[in-house]
């Protein structure tokens, strides 16, 4: 399904959960309220949030709805999007859990200010999928209004209430222990290839003679005022955090091309 196909059938959902609504009279504000079955979206808690008019929700306006959602002004805006902008707006809907629209392009404008540059379209979309669409941890501050969105599926093989349970174990100190600093820096070299593959920069030779995955571990990813830390923690924070620093390597690499030229 194209990602506009997608979006149209949110819009849809959303009316349709819109139009499960019926009328009942409130005994104790002794007025007529609305209530709602909603399948799809927590209907209630948008009609409060963006003050909707709950006797005129056209699709229309479900459309601009999920629109704004991910960072469109109006929907007509979203008909003219690239096919770039459409495959990030639908990593916005989709991930609306970890991130809002809004706290993602405050994310974007810091990361720009603080390494002097500018993403294009395809460059915002690798950092999207890097450090949100493909790692776990992220919760966003801002209401996620998709119902079900996080629920988790019990599969057959599964009984209700059996839990599996891994033991915590926690970093104290550092230097790290051989076999954890030893298995910290394969995940920083795989985590490295996999943000190259994506990000494909521009000079990756220079910035593979820049990356040093001892460094990283060692100087960088933990520090001690951060102790005592989960050690499962500091493990995936690599997947959260290293895309910055190849980013910032980029950067250096550019720069060197440049004075070499």
């Amino acid at each position: 399904m194209k990602p506009i196909d997608y979006f149209k059938l949110q819009s849809k959902n959303l009316h349709k959960d819109y139009k499960t609504q019926t009328s009942f009279f409130d005994t104790t504000l002794s007025r007529n309220l609305y209530r709602y079955n909603p399948k799809y979206f927590d209907i209630d808690r948008l009609i409060i949030d963006d003050e909707v008019d709950e006797n005129n929700f056209t699709l229309m306006k479900a459309q601009h709805i999920i629109a704004q959602w991910v960072g469109f002004s109006k929907w007509t805006e979203m008909l003219k999007a690239s096919d770039i902008e459409l495959e990030l707006a639908k990593l916005l809907f989709d991930n609306m859990d970890k991130i809002s629209v809004e706290e993602w392009n405050d994310y974007i404008f810091n990361v720009e200010s603080d390494n002097n540059i500018t993403f294009d379209l395809e460059g915002r979309l690798e950092v999207f999928k890097q450090v949100f669409a493909h790692v776990d941890g992220h919760l966003s501050l801002y209401t996620d209004y998709r119902l079900n969105s996080t629920q988790k599926l019990v599969t057959k093989s599964e009984s209700p209430h059996q839990v599996i349970t891994k033991p915590v174990v926690k970093i104290t100190s550092l230097p790290l222990e051989k076999q954890v600093r030893d298995e910290f820096i394969e995940k920083a070299k795989s985590v490295f290839e996999t943000v190259m593959l994506r990000m494909k920069p521009h000079h990756p030779e220079i910035i593979r003679k820049l990356w040093n995955p001892e460094f990283y571990v060692d100087k960088v990813l933990v520090s001690n005022d951060m102790l005592p830390i989960d050690r499962e923690y500091a493990l995936s924070m690599i997947d959260t955090f290293l895309v910055h620093d190849v980013l910032e390597l980029a950067i250096q690499a550019d720069k060197i091309a440049v004075s070499l030229n």
